[in-house]
């Protein structure tokens, strides 16, 4: 069972992340569960998801030690970082999280994902590049099965972005392992 959160500000499209990953896994024929957390204020507030993905049947749909966390800011990586397992997964969002030091037990993925979405003109493709990122390293799901899931998601809400794929695919390439 791989237990996630994916968290950052309100806005940022975490909450939106973490069901792609949900769908993803359904579409693949995963048990899965997710529960959004975000205060009141909504955008420019705290915004956090748990994800739980199983081969089985899933018992709690709270996570309580992280096994892949998916951080947009610095706050969730204070936040979320002591829950993870050993040997776990933080894909970090370079662009935002500076000058802080990483557990050493962990695998630590960098990738500057506002600066690539901006740098694409899809500001709100942040999330999408971080997917990206976190598909290169292979702990969930591989390239082509995440891609698909990111693209399948947006196209059965009729909001289709080719910019989307262009985000997932330079997170995947400029995601940097540490």
């Amino acid at each position: 069972m791989a237990e996630i959160i994916c968290a950052g500000f309100g806005g940022q499209g975490v909450l939106t992340a973490g069901l792609i990953l949900a769908k993803t896994g359904m579409n693949n024929d995963r048990n899965v569960s997710w529960i959004p957390s975000y205060g009141s204020e909504m955008r420019g507030g705290t915004a956090n998801c748990n994800v739980k993905i199983a081969e089985s049947k899933i018992s709690s749909p709270f996570v309580k030690k992280v096994d892949i966390l998916v951080a947009m800011n610095t706050p969730s990586v204070d936040k979320f970082m002591p829950m993870m397992n050993p040997g776990g997964l933080l894909v970090v969002n370079s662009s935002i999280v500076k000058d802080v030091e990483f557990r050493s037990d962990i695998e630590v993925v960098e990738v500057p994902a506002t600066e690539i979405a901006e740098a694409e003109g899809n500001l709100r493709g942040a999330n999408i590049v971080m997917l990206g990122a976190l598909a290169k390293s292979d702990r969930l799901f591989g390239q082509e099965v995440m891609a698909e899931g990111v693209k399948e998601f947006f196209e059965a809400k009729g909001k289709f972005n080719p910019k989307n794929d262009t985000c997932f695919q330079l997170g995947y390439s400029q995601s940097e392992g540490k």
